[in-house]
Order: C-alpha cells, then sequence, then structure tokens
C-alpha cells in the first residue's frame, strides 16, 4: 500500500483526484493512502440534510460531496486520510472497512495514552473528556464505485474547532468534538499523520480471519 503525503490540497482538488484515481484504477493497482490538510470548508454527505448547517460564515464554503453521511468541517489542523482501496479485492465488506479503520485510529490514539472507541451506530472514533463527556476525534465517509472506495476518515490533530459550532456535526445536535491538543498532546500534524497512515496500512492489509 502507498503512502502518499501531499500537504495542503483544496477539497474541490482532492476529490476530483480521488474520483479520477477510482475511474482508471485496474485489479493490479496498488492501493493508496493519501495525507492530506485542506483549507477550512464543510462538507455535506449524499444523505446530508440542509438543517444540520446551522450558520454559514461566509469564509468557509459548503460542498455537497459525494461521501456518505451527513455534514462535517474540514479545516488546517486536521488530517485527512483518503483512503484508495480495493475493497473486492480484500475479501471484506463495507462494515469491517468501517471498523478497521476505527480500529487504525483507535491505535494510533493509544500510542498518545488515550483511550478510545468507535460506535457501531455513529460511526467514528470517541474519547472521554475528563473521565466523562463524550467527544468525537475522528469522523468517517466513504464512497464504494466498481468495489473500491476513496474518502476516508477525519483525525483532529490541533485546530480551531469553532466551526463544529456552525453544524449539526455528523448530524448530531450537540455533539462534542475534540483534538488531540485539547487532549494535552503536543504532536505535529505531519507524525499523526503518518502514525494513522502506518496503522492504516496494517489495518488494512491483515488477512480475513
Amino acid at each position: 500500500m502507498k503512502i502518499r503525503e501531499l500537504g495542503r490540497v483544496d477539497y474541490d482538488t482532492a476529490w476530483a483526484e480521488m474520483r479520477a484515481f477510482t475511474d482508471v484504477r485496474h485489479k493490479e493497482t496498488e492501493d493508496e493512502l493519501w495525507i492530506v490538510e485542506h483549507p477550512p470548508v464543510f462538507t455535506q454527505g449524499v444523505a446530508g440534510k440542509p438543517e444540520h448547517l446551522l450558520f454559514n460564515p461566509p469564509n468557509i464554503p459548503v460542498v455537497k460531496t459525494d461521501r456518505g453521511g451527513q455534514i462535517t468541517h474540514h479545516g488546517p489542523g486536521q488530517a485527512m486520510l483518503y483512503v484508495l482501496f480495493d475493497l473486492k479485492r480484500a475479501g471484506f465488506g463495507v462494515r469491517e472497512l468501517v471498523v478497521r479503520i476505527e480500529n487504525a485510529v483507535i491505535a494510533t490514539l493509544a500510542l498518545y495514552g488515550i483511550a478510545a472507541y468507535g460506535n457501531r451506530d455513529a460511526p467514528g472514533v470517541y474519547v472521554k473528556l475528563n473521565g466523562r463527556e463524550e467527544a468525537k476525534i475522528a469522523s468517517l465517509g466513504l464512497k464504494i464505485r466498481n468495489g473500491c472506495t476513496y474518502h476516508g476518515v477525519a483525525f483532529n490533530v490541533d485546530m480551531d474547532l469553532t466551526p463544529f459550532s456552525f453544524i449539526n456535526p455528523c448530524g448530531f445536535e450537540g455533539l462534542r468534538v475534540t483534538h488531540l491538543h485539547e487532549l494535552g498532546v503536543q504532536v505535529t500534524l505531519e507524525d499523526a499523520g503518518m502514525a494513522l497512515a502506518q496503522n492504516l496500512e496494517r489495518q488494512l492489509s491483515a488477512s480475513v480471519k
């Protein structure tokens, strides 16, 4: 699996490149993980409801995209890991893929001494703040075309969380969102993104039990 660090890229550009990669890949094409950072943007999934955008400041565009899920925010200080993966070749289904992605995030957080967990009813990865309040630190959204995936997972490292207060994150009113910095972890975006990419590579390459 090839890991590519692409730096800061406009969301629309990355989305177009993911679609183009998926359209031309074939059964021998190597899977790839793209590590990207985006300028501020709200993205609305195919099932997204407009009422989940509570306030749209003029400096943050809204993009209606083709991934699953509702609305979320991307911005500087968030590691985007795009999963360009041949699911048909891997031999497992979408639910197993989601669990493997969540497990990669959980393993990455464990490197920093943070306990985390997934939620079958609301995909993503969550932590407890002060041992009590639940907060989301990573969100998932995928698109499957011809048995291959694109889009992926957003991992909050050290970012401005204010725009999350302008939406119902992932369609959940009042959902608390956090990032590594708030949890006391001082790590660069590059290091956190690469750590997650390496854990994703291990999870996605593991054989089916």
